[in-house]
């Protein structure tokens, strides 16, 4: 059996967008990486990132300069971290954005 991988990417708002990814095998997660993305200008900038690279579930907290804030998740089962890292970026995607323009500010 072949593994299923499944992208797309959607606006959420005027100048923010969700990049989706992840692959799966049987049903069962076995990779993703999530993204929430604002524009700036020309430029689209990543905010926050959860994915499993480095063979771990985790959170990327980043700000303008590339600078990245690792966060590992307590939850290693990848489906219920995707379900969680997914819920976070569509609920708080504005808090992250207010976050990301105020250190670009400040």
């Amino acid at each position: 059996m072949s593994n299923k991988k499944t992208e797309y990417v959607i606006r959420i708002g005027h100048l923010d967008r969700y990049r989706h990814l992840h692959i799966s095998e049987k049903g069962k997660i076995i990779y993703f990486r999530i993204q929430y993305e604002t524009k700036v200008g020309n430029t689209w900038y990543p905010v926050v990132r959860y994915d499993t690279a480095h063979g771990y579930a985790h959170r990327d907290i980043l700000n303008i300069r590339g600078v990245i804030k690792k966060t590992p998740l307590f939850n290693q089962n990848y489906n219920d971290a995707l379900t969680f890292a997914e819920n976070d970026l569509k609920s708080n995607w504005q808090y992250y954005k207010k976050r990301f323009l105020e250190e670009e500010n400040g």
